[in-house]
């Protein structure tokens, strides 16, 4: 059996070759939205959340290529939230990915531009996944809108930046990153399980793992930001001092129960699928990761 690393370094070279083309310069007169839309979205990274789309495809019966448009779509709508993420309104970060974010390099309007053009193509390029049904199509466009937009992601941005100038309790900090990081990872789930045709049984698995993968995931990030290397990292670290993290909560031990009980509940998840794969396996590995 090929291990996680081996399967996921496969997974990202069939990604990667699905964004071959996409975005090319053709001579269109919105080349350059093209070139930064481009910029952001082939700037590499874990490629998490098409793994995942992958990951419970396959563990629902389906084969890769059902999941490919979306894992495209959803990657689209992740790196149109970093773009807009990195903009001086917001977080006002220079670098990502160890490059120099997008509106350093094509200015705040393009960038603003790129990040709505991926958004709205992330739709486009779920309507014509060419291996799925109509039904599956228009319950892929509900579950990624619902989970990226003022419910999900956007909604848990929004309540991010009402509470920057106060402490918020865990349970209010929990709120804000279960919107904010958690959605987009139940969506890359959900979507897997859709496109591999699985069970309203599975279908609920997979928000149950979602959800306590996604708490890992972003505990382990406020841990990094502590003891992180910004080299390894690709931005900077030290930049969440004083803000409402789990660690201000609970500290770097009280980090570490927390993570270690959210992955144990995400493996127990996995009881719903015949053969999970290696889902159990990337809990653990994301959260014990140290970039």
């Amino acid at each position: 059996m090929k291990t996680l690393t081996e399967t996921w370094a496969e997974s990202n070279a069939r990604f990667e070759a699905l964004l071959k083309g996409l975005y090319e310069d053709h001579g269109e007169p919105q080349s350059r939205l093209f070139k930064a839309m481009a910029y952001s979205l082939k700037a590499g990274g874990k490629r998490l959340r098409p793994f995942l789309v992958y990951q419970f495809c396959l563990a629902c019966g389906g084969q890769e290529r059902d999941a490919d448009n979306a894992a495209l779509a959803v990657e689209m709508i992740h790196t149109y939230s970093l773009i807009h993420d990195d903009l001086p309104a917001m977080d006002n970060d220079d670098y990502r990915r160890g490059k120099l974010t997008n509106h350093k390099v094509y200015g705040e309007a393009m960038a603003i531009l790129a990040g709505d053009g991926l958004l709205t193509d992330a739709f486009l390029t779920l309507h014509q996944a060419p291996s799925l049904s109509a039904e599956q199509i228009s319950s892929c466009v509900g579950c990624l809108a619902m989970n990226a937009g003022s419910w999900g992601m956007v909604g848990g941005q929004v309540l991010d930046m009402l509470s920057e100038e106060r402490e918020l309790t865990e349970e209010e900090v929990r709120a804000i990153q279960t919107r904010k990081t958690g959605c987009l990872i139940k969506a890359a789930c959900c979507l897997g399980v859709i496109c591999g045709q699985g069970s309203v049984e599975q279908l609920q698995a997979s928000m149950r793992y979602a959800d306590s993968l996604g708490l890992a995931f972003q505990v382990r990030d406020d841990m990094l930001d502590v003891i992180g290397d910004a080299a390894r990292l690709g931005k900077a670290v030290g930049v969440d001092a004083g803000k409402n993290t789990f660690v201000r909560l609970r500290g770097l031990e009280g980090c570490e129960k927390l993570i270690a009980q959210q992955t144990e509940a995400a493996c127990a998840a996995l009881s719903a699928f015949p053969e999970p794969g290696l889902l159990s396996e990337l809990a653990h590995a994301l959260a014990y990761r140290d970039h």
